[in-house]
């Protein structure tokens, strides 16, 4: 008899704990966060037929040789863990560019002059890095991605 009842004793606080991991005990609701972002040309060779003192920057050899300075903006995004974020990302000139967030699986080629929409799930903390992969774009274009845990949360009534 005593066998049996310590063998359900057991069964329920197993139940019990199995039940507690699979929740978030923050007390926080995951959003949907969204977001507008734009592709921005800083520096580009267009710029050095307007600015000349740019030409020896774009030229063989200079700072900016085989380069381009564009950069998205916002630059830097903050969710909390488990948030849906939906970005739309506005490329509003010629230039082809990507947002590549590799944590996250998101790798979307951004059209010129049109508007990309891509959604994902923060599921991991921490700061993560995304970027345009045009190789003339690199290593300029980039930004972050800070994932709170959720427990830093305001919760969610």
């Amino acid at each position: 008899m005593k066998r049996w009842l310590l063998f359900w004793a057991c069964m329920v606080c197993l139940l019990l704990l199995l039940l507690a991991c699979g929740r978030s005990t923050s007390g926080y609701t995951p959003q949907t966060r969204t977001f507008t972002m734009v592709t921005v040309p800083l520096l580009v060779k267009e710029s050095a037929t307007m600015f000349g003192f740019l030409k020896q920057d774009f030229a063989q050899g200079g700072v900016l040789a085989n380069k381009e300075v564009y950069m998205f903006s916002p630059d830097h995004l903050t969710v909390y863990q488990g948030d849906t974020i939906q970005l739309t990302i506005v490329n509003p000139e010629n230039d082809a560019h990507t947002f590549t967030l590799p944590p996250f699986n998101v790798n979307v080629p951004l059209a010129p002059q049109a508007i990309t929409r891509v959604h994902f799930v923060a599921h991991k903390v921490g700061v993560f890095t995304f970027f345009c992969t045009i190789p003339t774009h690199m290593p300029f274009m980039v930004g972050q991605l800070t994932v709170l845990p959720d427990a830093q949360a305001v919760p969610s009534d």
